[in-house]
């Protein structure tokens, strides 16, 4: 990663970490982290998402679905790193400078990384309308909500999504 991203990456972290520190506790419980993977756009509560970094490097394991792309040494920790998009079905994410894997918060035990095209930013709740969920999709996609520009967002709960059979099966 070239000096350029990482110091781009480290003033988003630390412009994030002192706009949390600035919130109330409902202005943070109504804040979601935005993201983008093809025309779908995810909402993330904060409490959910341990860490947003760079994509790192990845170890390939043999006999995977094609949307586990590995293992990712981080910090000394292994993680396994899932490309978002391929699980949805969407394709895989483009290795382009804007896609980031999303560390789960480690209150679950879980060691694992979504990658997603792109991070769009924090969303308030309180900008958006609840709209009824639809019939049969995942039981991790926990909530349905329209922006004023009538885009779409579908509410993910992380621990649910690392708790599904889907997505624990990751053997061919």
């Amino acid at each position: 990663m070239s000096r350029a991203a990482r110091l781009d990456l480290r003033s988003f972290q630390k412009e994030l970490a002192s706009r949390l520190a600035s919130k109330t506790a409902a202005q943070v419980e109504s804040s979601r982290l935005g993201i983008a993977c093809g025309a779908r756009r995810w909402l993330i509560r904060l409490g959910d998402a341990g860490e947003v970094i760079a994509v790192p490097p990845v170890v390939t394991v043999p006999l995977t679905k094609p949307w586990f792309l590995g293992l990712a040494n981080i910090r000394g920790n292994l993680y396994s790193v899932i490309d978002f998009p391929a699980f949805l079905g969407d394709g895989k994410v483009a290795g382009g400078s804007l896609a980031r894997l999303i560390l789960l918060s480690p209150r679950g035990g879980e060691s694992v990384g979504i990658v997603v095209e792109r991070v769009l930013g924090l969303r308030n709740l309180a900008q958006f309308t609840a709209e009824a969920i639809d019939d049969g999709v995942a039981s991790w996609q926990v909530a349905c909500w329209r922006d004023a520009e009538r885009v779409s967002w579908r509410e993910i709960d992380l621990g649910l999504l690392a708790r599904d059979p889907a997505f624990l099966q990751v053997g061919v």
